[in-house]
């Protein structure tokens, strides 16, 4: 029997649910989850390996169009996934704001000239559940397959994920041998996760467009540390008035997402760690290069 390895991109949508879907497929946490979208910032990559073959999922920054700054960056990570993988996997959510929106997902993979399938995601929402029958169809009318899960539901339902699994392998090419060692899960190392659980906590203790303005720097991370590991964090946000929102009164917003992120990096580790969080203003970062290379957010040059 051949075995099988390869990239599969998840394209879809901001808040399509693609960060949802890869760690209920790799069943592990591996990207950060947020009702709000555009949560995803760089490829995540989540690992499924079994004796038959290897899938190496790409979470995608959503879809959108811009060219300077972050959102150009996300926009572009958003292509290289699509030309850089071996097959695609099209993510469609039920809730999508406008018919165009699924249909536009539709026409970039099946347009790409790589294997893909479609996923339905959300289906738990009953008001919506006629939905699934339209994003079927416009799927089938593009010559691809499409199959429809509801994670919320299915967390435990092994099954279903295993079925979902054995289908996306046969999308990959033939490979002599595992692209990455079978035991892992993903190729973040602890030190970017922790960056991102923090980010994360940020997304869902803090509101309007505060969220998308922060990037989160590790500024030191003593892994050898005693009594136990010690890791010290820089929320960066991009505009002065709003390190006093990240801070809150009497420190009580910082002390809250430091509370949650610290239980969340310790589930990561398997251990109690120190964690010391740290706000800093650098106005408009996400609009400066240089500013936007130090935080992690490289953006190539296109001579």
């Amino acid at each position: 029997m051949s075995y099988k390895a390869g990239f599969l991109g998840l394209i879809g949508q901001p808040n399509a649910g693609k960060s949802t879907l890869m760690n209920f497929l790799v069943d592990e946490k591996v990207s950060i989850v947020s009702a709000k979208p555009q949560t995803t910032r760089r490829r995540i990559l989540g690992i499924w390996s079994t004796d038959k073959g290897q899938i190496i999922f790409v979470d995608a920054p959503g879809l959108i169009r811009a060219d300077e700054g972050l959102n150009g960056f996300l926009a572009q990570e958003a292509k290289d996934v699509i030309g850089s993988s071996d097959a695609l996997l099209a993510v469609l959510s039920v809730d999508e704001e406008r018919p165009e929106d699924a249909e536009k997902v539709i026409e970039m993979v099946s347009k790409s000239g790589k294997p893909w399938v479609a996923v339905i995601t959300k289906t738990d929402i009953e008001e919506k559940a006629h939905r699934v029958m339209i994003l079927r169809k416009m799927v089938e009318d593009a010559g691809g397959k499409a199959f429809s899960v509801s994670v919320k539901d299915s967390k435990d339902d092994q099954e279903e994920r295993e079925a979902l699994l054995i289908e996306f392998m046969e999308l990959l090419p033939e490979s002599p041998a595992p692209l990455y060692d079978t035991e892992l899960y993903t190729n973040e190392n602890v030190r970017e996760m922790a960056s991102e659980i923090i980010r994360e906590r940020c997304f869902d203790a803090l509101h309007h467009e505060v969220p998308y303005s922060i990037a989160v720097r590790i500024v030191k991370f003593e892994e050898d540390a005693k009594p136990v590991p010690k890791i010290f964090a820089e929320i960066v946000v991009g505009k002065e008035s709003h390190k006093a929102m990240v801070i809150g009164k009497g420190a009580a917003m910082i002390k809250q997402i430091g509370m949650e992120a610290r239980k969340e990096i310790e589930k990561l580790m398997g251990e109690k760690i120190f964690l010391d969080l740290n706000v800093a203003s650098k106005p408009e970062w996400f609009s400066n290069k240089r500013m936007m290379k130090e935080l992690g957010y490289v953006v190539e040059s296109k001579d």
